[in-house]
């Protein structure tokens, strides 16, 4: 028996109401390019919006003009989407709470996850929303997810309860160390100015 290796999401598809409010939404709020509609191949009486979250992946949106929304907050049943997060920068995030206070959306606030800073609140079909921006960069040639294994590891090392600012710092000097070579057989931290 072997397992099948995933390369990454290829898209998601939310069951959405009207059009319209899709594309208010998915563009007019969160930015996402409009860039594909056409009818649902498994059900006509459905439209198929696509949408580019601005890595070229796909969030999908079945609508039809007979649905209204149902939810205050979607259901969170087992085997059912909690949220969706989607990542912005750090110039991006400092402006979210402002620009969705202009348009009257509740949030969250600032959450400090350690790893990432996260703002939640909900599309207008009661879908929870997440906002994040890591608050570290990778090293070259490497990504965040393989920081956040390492930092992981150094986490259940010290034994504390989840990753930590220092733990991410570690994490991406061990990754550079490992992956770039240098010609001092000592690599250690050192004092210059003593």
């Amino acid at each position: 028996m072997k397992k099948i290796q995933s390369l990454g999401v290829h898209h998601i598809t939310l069951t959405g109401a009207g059009r319209q409010t899709s594309i208010d939404f998915w563009e007019g709020v969160l930015g996402m390019p409009f860039i594909f509609d056409q009818p649902n191949l498994d059900n006509a009486d459905e439209g198929h919006l696509y949408f580019d979250p601005g890595d070229g992946r796909l969030i999908t949106i079945f609508t039809n003009e007979n649905r209204k929304p149902m939810h205050d907050r979607t259901p969170m049943d087992p085997g059912c989407v909690h949220h969706i997060a989607f990542e912005v920068d750090r110039a991006m995030f400092d402006q979210v709470l402002d620009r969705l206070a202009e348009r009257g959306i509740e949030n969250s606030g600032v959450k400090d996850r350690g790893f990432m800073h996260s703002i939640y609140f909900k599309d207008p079909l009661g879908l929870l929303i997440e906002l994040a921006c890591y608050t570290f960069i990778p090293p070259r040639g490497s990504n965040h997810a393989e920081v956040m294994l390492e930092a992981h590891k150094l986490r259940v090392a010290a034994g504390d309860p989840h990753i930590q600012r220092q733990h991410l710092a570690d994490a991406s000097i061990m990754i550079v160390e490992r992956s770039q070579n240098s010609l001092s057989a000592d690599r250690d931290a050192r004092n210059p100015y003593s």
